[in-house]
């Protein structure tokens, strides 16, 4: 049946029996319309829930920020009508990746944390949640000092309902302490995650890319080896892991830049139309070095593009696949120093 031709019932329950994806989307996308259209609000409200929890965790957080800002127009206009918990918890999802959008500014970004800063006070959480999202947008900026500052508050307060898991908390601390370059701290704190004490849906996937460059140079190889092979296997398929996939590139591109090409050709269509800038920077960045040391090896290499790609007829030419993934990561990286007012990412992708 074509999807024009169903009702909002039958499209939200195709929606709810399938994995998250393109395919999910474009039904509750439907879903949405088809409410909107009837003047029906609950389901308008129903179907753009689905939306925000899909596009927070299958690379659409772009999408998921527009069906938000809908609902909690809906939340003040109608009050008590809808759920306080949930919307308040997806705020959390909201605010998590919305750094990652240059045209949104920083005036606008803290906005919203101090909206959300006020909802949840109203509803009689702590300000912790504030703080440790303050301290993650703040890293995010790449203002790692005053992140550090708002770290040092959330570990004196008490969890709440509104906290996140530990795992997840945990990871945040993790990343925290590796973008500080503290390899040692980075790796101790990632033990009770890598032990298996501490997991969630998305722990240890997303932490494990965060010790693999710190045990390498910490001279642990074969530990770093055993785990990439681990991580890569969690977030393998799942378009919200480009970041971490890209990471697995970068790792790769040091110890076996052959499987890193693999890794790339898997995944670059998928990089093509993923929605979160940063996730495409730290991707194109990571493929960019990967193509620079792929230019250094005699042999000859024909890469794998999908049709229509830019360097389509590059495909030999790693030297000038270099050179593309790397201005397009570095046209990313200015636009949010521009909006962040330093040169954090700028001087992060020549780290890289």
């Amino acid at each position: 049946m074509n999807l024009t031709e169903m009702s909002f019932d039958d499209l939200m329950e195709e929606a709810y029996s399938l994995p998250g994806g393109k395919a999910k989307l474009e039904l509750l996308e439907q879903a949405v319309r088809v409410a909107d259209a009837a003047g029906d609000i609950d389901q308008g409200y129903e179907a753009r829930s689905e939306i925000v929890e899909l596009g927070s965790f299958h690379g659409y957080p772009m999408k998921a920020l527009v069906a938000f800002s809908w609902q909690l127009g809906q939340y003040d206009r109608n009050p008590g009508r809808f759920d306080d918990y949930s919307l308040m918890w997806s705020y959390k999802w909201v605010l998590d990746r919305i750094t990652a959008f240059a045209d949104i500014s920083r005036t606008q970004i803290e906005n919203l944390l101090e909206d959300m800063k006020t909802r949840f006070a109203a509803e009689g959480y702590s300000s912790r949640t504030y703080h440790y999202y303050r301290a993650n947008i703040l890293e995010d900026f790449g203002e790692l000092e005053a992140s550090q500052a708002e770290w040092a508050i959330v570990q004196t307060m008490d969890r709440d309902e509104m906290s996140d898991c530990e795992a997840c908390e945990q990871h945040s601390l993790v990343e925290f302490l590796a973008k500080q370059g503290d390899d040692e701290a980075t790796v101790k704190a990632a033990e009770p995650i890598l032990k298996g004490r501490m997991t969630c849906g998305e722990v240890p996937h997303v932490t494990i890319t965060k010790v693999l460059f710190p045990l390498l140079r910490l001279g642990r190889q074969a530990e770093a080896d055993k785990l990439q092979k681990k991580g890569y296997k969690l977030v393998k398929g799942n378009r919200d892991f480009l970041y971490h996939q890209g990471e697995h590139i970068g790792y790769l591109t040091l110890t076996d830049p052959v499987k890193a090409l693999e890794v790339f050709e898997e995944y670059v269509a998928s990089s093509l139309d993923h929605e979160n800038p940063v996730d495409q920077m730290i991707f194109n960045a990571y493929s960019a070095k990967m193509f620079r040391r792929l230019s250094g090896e005699s042999i000859r290499f024909q890469v794998k593009l999908p049709a229509g790609h830019p360097c389509e007829h590059q495909s030999e030419d790693v030297a000038a696949l270099a050179k593309h993934f790397q201005q397009l990561a570095l046209a990313t990286a200015e636009k949010l120093d521009k909006r962040n007012g330093n040169g954090y990412y700028t001087e992060l992708l020549e780290k890289l």
